[in-house]
């Protein structure tokens, strides 16, 4: 059993938790995972480590509730346990040898690419960040990423705070006035994580991305994480998460995307947590 000692709500329907898993924060690395079970009955799903702290043994995760086994877990509260937190797992992210990093975070992809911004910032790397969400109630964690970069942005879909905009609009004003990054990190959305791809395509700027299928045992065996990359079938869950955003097929994984929505809409009636 792995015990919640912290939790808070960040937007709605936006929780943080940190679980004591002190084997799992002892080898926790950026761009890692952990899959987890709310309980017995309940079904495996991953959510990447936003934090983590070695000496008191805690992983931190964010997660927004979008399903059934998301609203299980943020019905618990401080003090009550996860039955299963299996990690770290997939490959650490790639972020030794920078001098230049733009990080680019939508939505809740902000919290998977602040523990990335975290390490470059502490070992000497020059960080510009970009962030957005749909409006000022759904922005997540900016004093935490501001508190770690050079020059932070901000964008809100409806332009409720800050700049109206897409994170890929400042992305290109930003190359356009010359900027040079050696890498692009790029974690939201698919639909963003492609246009920013695109983009930096256009200006051959290298561009990692963190890809977040449907996975169910974490160590390649289901192929129900399975993504295209260059042309090659690869496992989000021991090849990645992170992948070359150049190099993906981001329409199949859209389209991967939708396969099971009616199927949880349909668990969710069951349950009569449809509207939750």
């Amino acid at each position: 059993m792995y015990r919640i000692v912290y939790k808070e709500k960040l937007a709605p329907g936006i929780w943080m938790m940190k679980i004591m898993a002190p084997l799992v924060a002892r080898k926790a690395a950026p761009g890692q995972f952990i899959i987890l079970r709310v309980d017995e009955r309940g079904e495996r799903i991953p959510l990447t480590i936003a934090d983590y702290d070695r000496q008191e043994g805690w992983i931190t995760i964010i997660f927004q509730e979008v399903g059934l086994t998301t609203r299980l877990l943020a019905g618990l509260d401080e003090g009550d346990n996860v039955l299963d937190f299996a990690g770290p797992l997939g490959r650490p992210s790639e972020l030794d040898g920078f001098k230049r990093v733009l990080g680019i975070g939508g939505g809740v992809g902000v919290a998977p690419l602040y523990p990335q911004i975290k390490y470059l910032w502490e070992n000497g790397c020059h960080v510009d960040v970009i962030i957005g969400a749909r409006s000022r109630d759904y922005l997540i964690l900016e004093k935490e990423m501001g508190a770690v970069c050079n020059n932070l942005y901000i964008t809100t879909d409806d332009g409720s705070y800050v700049r109206k905009g897409f994170v890929s609009d400042v992305l290109k004003e930003l190359l356009e006035r010359g900027n040079r990054y050696d890498r692009v990190i790029a974690i939201g959305p698919l639909i963003m994580m492609k246009v920013v791809s695109q983009i930096t395509r256009e200006y051959d700027v290298p561009t990692t991305v963190s890809m977040n299928p449907v996975m169910v045992d974490g160590t390649g065996m289901c192929g129900g994480c399975r993504v295209t990359v260059g042309g090659e079938v690869r496992y989000a869950c021991v090849d990645g998460p992170d992948f070359d955003g150049h190099l993906v097929d981001f329409d199949e994984a859209m389209r991967r995307q939708q396969m099971y929505r009616e199927e949880e809409g349909h668990i969710c009636r069951v349950m009569g947590m449809e509207g939750v």
